[in-house]
């Protein structure tokens, strides 16, 4: 038996959407390196590269074999493993060029493993079918932080270190300006991006108000290249958010919430952190609602069930009755009483009961008389 062939990973829209978000992130690695001021050795995003596509393509071979299909990068030659690996593009340049490690390469390799790996162990059903529910980049990283304390971000100012005289304006603009059409068109996360600004300056208003904090100081953070990319290219992952209007603003807005939660325990990295927690928060309600609707789906089986049985026991009653009580065509199993003022048809027990013919003459029985 040949292995059954898959419909395509992506809808077109989605493809696009990859494409777009993997060459954007390319072009700002190239221009980090030769112009901006990026802090690790221009080899890394090569090795990242290297990782994940390595790690991606393993992976996909384990998984097809082990569910019985076709790998998704075959079939539609070198375009179709290049749309296969947009993912992994995105995700091991955004490990790479998000975190920092010092000298020590092989931690970011191990975030990029993270990365990637987590989308195979971390899914949820989600519409019939086994979804990642976790920002595979994010994760990566957030995991770089708990387990490495002395790994940290990228520092904020590597994307603008070597522009001056306003130039340093230019790269949080192009950022905004290409990530929200890319967003609106593409992914259609505009509701989450909203729901998040207004819900991250909300907090920064609230913990001012409650911890005495920089009411100032936190919105500024607002304004920096790192945000702004953290808000179009990383929050918005349309494979690890809800798609709908209301579950956008949720998911928006309670990433806001968990990071002025999280920073207001003092615990740096809020952002990151708060991302992945929201994830979690996601795939364990889509966990329970799957379980929930399976249980009900088994009660409403369970319940047709009974049904069906009480109403063919009911049937077979009914006809073993109509049974009981069937007489030959024109005739009745009991004779006609004696008495006229009795029943029409009174028959003894376990006779049938069922009336002489109306227009039936009763033959009278004659008992010969002795003189």
């Amino acid at each position: 038996m040949s292995p059954q062939t898959n419909a395509p990973r992506h809808n077109p829209k989605v493809v696009t959407a990859l494409r777009r978000f993997a060459i954007s992130i390319s072009v700002l690695n190239i221009f980090g390196y030769t112009v901006l001021g990026f802090e690790q050795p221009w080899t890394w995003p090569l090795i990242a590269l290297a990782t994940a596509y390595s790690l991606e393509i393993v992976l996909e071979i384990i998984g097809a074999r082990a569910e019985g299909r076709t790998a998704r990068f075959r079939g539609n030659g070198p375009r179709g493993v290049m749309e296969f690996l947009y993912p992994a593009h995105i995700t091991g340049l955004a490990v790479n060029m998000l975190s920092y490690v010092n000298d020590i390469v092989w931690v970011m390799m191990f975030g990029v493993i993270v990365a990637v790996g987590t989308k195979w162990v971390l899914r949820a059903p989600v519409k019939g079918r086994m979804r990642h529910f976790m920002n595979p980049s994010n994760f990566g990283i957030a995991v770089i932080l708990v387990l490495f304390p002395w790994a940290s971000i990228a520092p904020p100012y590597q994307f603008t270190e070597y522009l001056d005289g306003g130039f340093d304006w230019l790269v949080p603009a192009i950022i905004l300006s290409l990530g929200t059409m890319l967003n609106a068109k593409l992914t259609e996360r505009m509701w989450l991006i909203l729901a998040w600004l207004g819900g991250f300056a909300l907090q920064a208003v609230v913990r001012g108000l409650l911890f005495d904090t920089s009411i100032p100081a936190g919105l500024a953070m607002m304004t920096g290249v790192a945000f702004v990319l953290f808000t179009n290219y990383m929050i918005t992952d349309p494979g690890t958010t809800p798609s709908s209007k209301w579950g956008q603003i949720a998911f928006g807005g309670g990433v806001a919430t968990l990071y002025g939660v999280v920073t207001a325990l003092g615990i740096a990295y809020g952002l990151f952190f708060a991302t992945a927690l929201a994830c979690g928060i996601r795939g364990t309600f889509l966990w329970t609602a799957d379980i929930v609707a399976r249980k009900r789906a088994e009660e409403a089986l369970a319940l047709a069930a009974v049904t069906r049985s009480v109403a063919q026991a009911d049937a077979v009653v009914q006809k073993a009755a109509d049974a009981a009580c069937t007489c030959p065509e024109g005739a009745c199993a009991c004779p006609a009483p004696a008495d006229a003022e009795a029943a029409a048809c009174a028959c003894p027990d376990g006779a049938c009961s069922c009336p002489a013919p109306a227009d039936a003459e009763a033959e009278t029985l004659r008992t010969p008389v002795v003189a």
